[in-house]
């Protein structure tokens, strides 16, 4: 007869041992494959810092478009406010006005029915009804009309302005993203060069530096820019204004004298050529007439990488720009500087 045995099981103490051996050799695979994975070499890594350094830059963008926004709905909220106060102070006079008739019509021997109607009511409801009774003056019927008119007004400027209140919380929204995206953007680049050794990121910085003493000394040797004579004295003026910025660093969201990011150079350029541009890449296209890259005068602005990125055409395919965080204004090649997409000439 055949055995019923119970097959022997494993001992507690065995399978504690064979998980803790498993768990090891998971661990250590694991480990293993971290110390496979190849470090990123140098150049990888710069270009890496690069693109993250030109996406904090495109936001910086974005964020002084919203800036610049926020500065003009809070100009049109205030003199809205302002368009409504007045307005308010003159409807309360036309009311007194009003009172006023109704106080000498009873010293006389009585208010006018009709006037009785406007007081224990609204105007619209009274005008509505004003022909049909037929016994307000005209003087009175003007009033009331005009009572009517400054109401409706009125109405529509507070819900302008409460439709403006609520865009601006949105821009005030829209600010703290974008400021919240650069400084992510930028931890993410100095986290990166942080994996380098101190030689590398010395490396890094000293190409940098070289590139900064190469346009110092390009400031000095026009001729190096080639003969291309400007368009207009005002994009020559804006060229020469920007060259006395060589050597001052990038910075987003400033607008000089001290730093600039990208636009605020273009911007304060011009400014001493005595012309208003508006304060971002997205705006400034807008600014002049669009030309292409054979058309390109020194002086022209020159936008890149989707209108992330400006700065102004300096003659032999170079541009005079404010490059990116870590840098300072300098001269570059354009064959540098990503997808070109066109070229504006202020002053026509």
């Amino acid at each position: 007869m055949a055995s019923h045995r119970r097959p022997k099981q494993p001992s507690r103490t065995r399978v504690t041992v064979l998980t803790a051996t498993a768990a090891a050799a998971v661990a250590f695979s694991a480990q293993t494959g971290a110390q496979a994975a190849p470090k990123p070499k140098i150049d990888e890594v710069k270009a890496k810092v690069d693109d993250l350094y030109h996406e904090a830059e495109e936001a910086t963008e974005q964020h002084s478009l919203a800036e610049e926004r926020r500065g003009k709905l809070q100009k049109e909220i205030g003199q809205i406010q302002d368009r409504v106060a007045r307005g308010q102070q003159e409807l309360n006079t036309l009311r007194d006005q009003i009172g006023s008739v109704a106080s000498a019509q009873y010293r006389s021997g009585g208010i006018d029915p009709a006037l009785q109607l406007f007081l224990s009511s609204n105007p619209e409801d009274y005008l509505d009804k004003a022909s049909a009774i037929g016994r307000v003056t005209d003087q009175q019927a003007d009033v009331l009309a005009t009572i009517q008119d400054k109401q409706r007004t009125l109405a529509q400027q507070r819900a302008e302005a409460t439709a403006k209140l609520a865009d601006l919380e949105e821009v005030r929204k829209t600010l703290g993203e974008k400021k919240a995206k650069i400084q992510s953007k930028l931890t993410d680049a100095r986290k990166l060069l942080g994996t380098l050794t101190a030689a590398e990121r010395a490396r890094i910085q000293q190409e940098e530096q070289e590139k900064a003493q190469r346009a110092s000394r390009a400031a000095g040797e026009r001729v190096d820019l080639g003969n291309e004579v400007a368009a207009n004295g005002l994009g020559a003026a804006a060229l020469a204004a920007a060259a006395t910025q060589i050597g001052k660093p990038y910075q987003s969201g400033e607008e000089g004298p001290y730093a600039y990011d990208c636009s605020g150079l273009t911007q304060w350029a011009y400014g001493k050529a005595g012309v208003k541009l508006s304060r971002v890449t997205y705006t400034q296209q807008n600014d002049g007439t669009k030309i292409g890259r054979s058309q390109l005068k020194p002086g022209d602005l020159v936008f890149f990488n989707s209108l992330s990125h400006v700065g102004l055409y300096a003659g032999n395919n170079t541009i005079l720009h404010a490059p990116k965080p870590g840098a300072s204004v300098r001269y570059e090649s354009m064959d540098y500087m990503g997808t070109f997409q066109f070229g504006v000439r202020i002053g026509g």
